[in-house]
């Protein structure tokens, strides 16, 4: 995917009878602010017993959950509040709430950038639906689904994408930098998580915990530069909180060893169950790549199709 390094066409500017009003701040105070909105959301967490986790007390305790997405809600109404305050000193109310995500109100974008992501994702389908369906196939409704399902991607993208692309946006930043190096914000603030799974598994090396972290860096800095890229495709606040609970529900695709059926006939690892889940997981990229443009071409975009040639 090239992309160059000109700042972003103004999809969002829909006045026709004056110009856009010019950059509130720098590139480097937009992402300023979004460093410390990153940290708004988790720093909170080690400020109180009941969200601070301990030798004794897992982030995975049911009290701590529930007290966490409690101040991850205020977090993201916080961070809201500012960026919407500061659109709406220079833009007008519809280009402010286009901005956050909200206008244009349509079904199509969620749709359509479900379907991609399914094509990408096609291969843990195909296993999770064919080879090996868990039981039971919906996850129960607890306090953990909530977590990873509507909580964790809700709040999330209300802050690193509703709250934080649109100050990238209006202060010009280049769309090269909005879309590779905001997402890294966004990984960064799950690398507290090396210092909350050392305290959970103290027998775990301190090597191994840092591999682990770091592929944790990876995969979500990846994730968050894929989520800003539908976002300022669609601009779709729902897309992407979709995008983020259907990613978390699958899992991360599989990528070497052989396929496993644990249930029913069959059961163990097949040579054909392997070759048919490897090359559906091939074909549902070749076929992700191919529609990746057409399947997010929205009129509530945020950028110019033309920045991404």
């Amino acid at each position: 995917m090239a992309v160059p390094t000109t700042t972003t066409t103004l999809s969002w500017w829909h006045p026709t009878d004056t110009t856009p009003p010019p950059p509130p701040f720098s590139p480097p105070i937009a992402f300023l602010l979004l460093t410390l909105y990153a940290l708004t959301y988790f720093l909170p967490f080690y400020l109180s017993p009941t969200t601070r986790p301990s030798p004794t007390l897992s982030r995975d305790a049911p009290s701590v959950i529930r007290a966490r997405i409690r101040s991850v809600l205020l977090s993201c109404f916080l961070c809201l509040a500012l960026t919407t305050a500061i659109l709406l000193r220079s833009l007008p109310l519809p280009s402010t709430l286009h901005l956050l995500g909200v206008l244009p109100p349509s079904p199509l974008p969620i749709l359509r950038s479900l379907l991609l992501t399914s094509l990408l994702f096609a291969g843990p389908l195909f296993h999770a639906l064919l080879i090996d369906p868990p039981s039971p196939l919906l996850p129960p409704l607890d306090i953990f689904t909530i977590r990873a399902l509507v909580a964790g991607p809700l709040t999330e993208e209300l802050l690193f994408r509703s709250a934080s692309i649109p100050l990238l946006l209006v202060s010009r930043t280049p769309i090269h930098q909005i879309l590779y190096l905001s997402p890294l914000v966004f990984g960064l603030a799950h690398v507290h998580h090396f210092y909350e799974f050392r305290l959970s598994n103290p027998g775990v090396p301190v090597a191994a915990a840092l591999a682990r972290s770091a592929f944790q860096l990876g995969f979500t800095t990846v994730f968050g530069a894929y989520a800003t890229f539908l976002y300022v495709r669609t601009g779709s606040l729902g897309a992407v909180c979709a995008v983020h609970a259907f990613c978390n529900a699958v899992g991360l695709p599989k990528v070497w060893g052989a396929v496993v059926r644990r249930e029913g006939e069959g059961r163990g690892a097949t040579a054909a169950w392997t070759v048919a889940y490897y090359a559906v997981l091939v074909a549902g990229a070749v076929a992700w790549y191919g529609n990746l443009w057409g399947l997010t071409k929205e009129g509530g975009r945020l950028v110019g199709d033309e920045v991404f040639r």
